[in-house]
């Protein structure tokens, strides 16, 4: 062991690839340079630890921060903002802005508009249509970019890819994994009078469990067919689990906090707040997806972080829009499952960092390992704190969770060796950089 770290982590408990016990890390040039015991006087900063969890970076995998667009509701400052609050390094950005993120130019724009003003790390999703399909080979290896992300339902223009044909387009060139949103666009527009005026507890009627089966038993096989890798985002029922466990060679899948915690009895409590797309369904799809987890079906928790204002939510149903904030309270949400006893913090780890760094092959991202980004999130499992609106840092800045007591709470967030924030506070100014990806490094020049 070498001195002169920049900054020290000292006396809390790690938990990585080799288990979990009480270690220091030494932090030199954005990256970790030692783990064990290292001697007082060998840092600079000596960042008191005692009684917390080290955990690497938690990655949020599936965000909208709405920039360029609707930026009255999300930017990207204010959405790293409310991740970094929420113990979160890493986020990977959605294609439906304004312009959509489907072109070279699309997402060169995003990366420099994130780049030192964004809070966390981040890539960016590059959305797959039919007219960009014989370039998704190049889009997909280009800086900054997180895969191709393709919408089978719920969205419009050109970013909607309902067809089997148009799917396979896109499939049959791309050589990283691809994401999908699968809910079945036909199945969905043939229901659309089962929608109840002023009644958001029709949404899961209307958008049932036969449209989200259905389209991804039809992603799969387009999957299989073309020997390309997927990723099914926010699974909401229980027969996907199922399914989904019977064909992992080509797909992995996400869960959310909001489907893993929720249920259809919350539209009563919380009306159009509960609305997101696809829909939180009745108990049975809940614990059908916490099966998943038990059983390593499931291979990364999302946020689906989607924020509207509470004006948008408020128009009676179906007119308001579907979605709501998530990122900020992804951490304590699940620590709080971790505490009752149902997810154990090492399948916390395996869902959080070491799950995206597999299947999207981040690149010094995802492990507590020398030669590792020094990305940690800094938790005490034993604190009790009220998630409230007030605390949330998004422009929207409301949650479904408001008013949830919930034990296990993030304390600290450290990007690439910064200390970001540390207990409620950012403090430093925002020094966001581009992830990396094993599949589209540069060559050293």
């Amino acid at each position: 062991m070498s001195k002169g770290f920049e900054r020290v982590l000292r006396g809390g408990t790690v938990v990585n690839q080799d288990g979990t016990g009480p270690r220091d890390i030494g932090i030199r040039d954005g990256r970790i340079a030692f783990i064990g015991s290292i001697p007082a006087g060998s840092g600079g900063e000596e960042i008191d630890c005692t009684g917390l969890h080290i955990l690497p970076g938690v990655i949020d995998s599936q965000v909208h921060f709405r920039e360029p667009g609707p930026t009255h509701k999300e930017d990207l400052e204010s959405g790293s903002r409310a991740a970094v609050l929420g113990g979160v390094t890493c986020v990977f950005e959605m294609p439906n802005t304004d312009p959509l993120t489907t072109s070279e130019a699309a997402l060169a724009d995003k990366v420099k508009r994130g780049h030192h003003r964004m809070h966390s790390d981040f890539a960016f999703w590059v959305g797959g249509t039919r007219e960009n399909a014989p370039d998704v080979a190049e889009l997909e290896r280009l800086p900054g970019a997180a895969g191709i992300k393709v919408f089978m339902g719920s969205s419009t223009g050109s970013l909607l890819v309902e067809d089997d044909e148009g799917v396979r387009e896109i499939l049959k060139r791309t050589r990283r994994r691809a994401a999908f949103h699968s809910e079945d666009e036909f199945r969905l527009r043939e229901r659309l009078g089962l929608r109840v005026e002023n009644d958001p507890s029709s949404h899961p009627i209307w958008r049932d469990e036969v449209a989200a089966l259905q389209c991804t038993e039809r992603l799969v096989r387009i999957a299989e067919e073309t020997g390309a890798r997927i990723h099914v985002l926010h699974i909401s029922t229980a027969e996907e689990i199922l399914f989904l466990a019977e064909h992992k060679t080509n797909a992995t899948c996400e869960a959310t906090p909001h489907h893993l915690t929720l249920t259809a009895d919350d539209y009563l409590r919380l009306g159009t707040k509960l609305q997101m797309n696809p829909p939180v369904r009745d108990a049975k799809h809940r614990d059908g997806i916490w099966f998943g987890i038990e059983q390593g079906i499931v291979d990364v928790l999302g946020s689906d972080h989607a924020p509207h204002t509470l004006e948008e939510k408020a128009k009676p149903y179906p007119a308001s829009p579907s979605g709501m904030t998530g990122v900020q309270t992804l951490v304590p949400v699940m620590l709080d499952h971790v505490a009752k006893g149902r997810l154990s913090l090492e399948r916390f780890v395996d869902l959080t960092s070491a799950g995206p760094q597999r299947i999207f092959g981040l690149s010094g991202k995802g492990r507590i390992a020398v030669g590792w980004d020094a990305d940690f999130t800094i938790v005490d499992l034993k604190r009790r704190e009220t998630i409230r609106n007030e605390w949330i840092g998004s422009k929207s800045q409301w949650t479904p969770h408001d008013g949830r007591e919930v034990t296990g709470w993030p304390v600290g967030t450290i990007v690439r060796g910064r200390r970001v924030m540390w207990d409620g506070a950012l403090v430093e100014t925002a020094q966001g950089e581009a992830a990396r990806f094993v599949e589209t490094l540069a060559p050293r020049a």
